[in-house]
């Protein structure tokens, strides 16, 4: 469980509701969210949330995502054990996009970085890839065929 002050544990229900109602989901019923390292501003991943996951985070202060391949719920680190744990969670303007600041347990990215923006274009077109490697992903994952 996490400190994060904005579970649903002290929160009135119908403040969740509310805020869950604010939110402007897509055609598809998801909405992006942004995850933020917390401590350092690091953008770390993006990933797509539905009702029921907005719902899981803020009843946990774990975020829970909807995998549009695998069309279903996954909390983050649920394999890795590499969770994030809510520290703030906003809206744009509009509604219609989150952010996510969190304290990053391990890695945010499933290839072993901390952060899943570590390909960098240089001016000269080249990629680069930049960032701390975290882990290896076959000793996670097992090897992938």
């Amino acid at each position: 469980m996490t400190d994060w002050t904005f579970c649903l544990d002290g929160m009135e229900n119908a403040m969740a509701d509310s805020f869950l109602d604010s939110l402007r989901f897509d055609a598809k019923g998801l909405i992006p969210c942004i995850v933020q390292d917390a401590a350092t501003g690091q953008m770390l991943m993006l990933a797509y949330m539905n009702r029921e996951s907005v719902q899981q985070t803020l009843e946990t202060g774990l975020c829970t995502f909807y995998s549009r391949s695998r069309q279903k719920l996954w909390c983050k680190g649920e394999t890795s054990g590499h969770t994030q744990e809510v520290r703030e969670l906003r809206t744009d303007c509009d509604n219609d996009a989150l952010l996510a600041r969190v304290k990053q347990n391990g890695a945010a990215c499933h290839t072993g970085m901390y952060s899943c923006f570590y390909k960098r274009r240089n001016p000269d077109g080249t990629i680069e890839e930049v960032g701390e490697r975290v882990f290896d992903p076959a000793d996670v994952y097992g090897k992938q065929e």
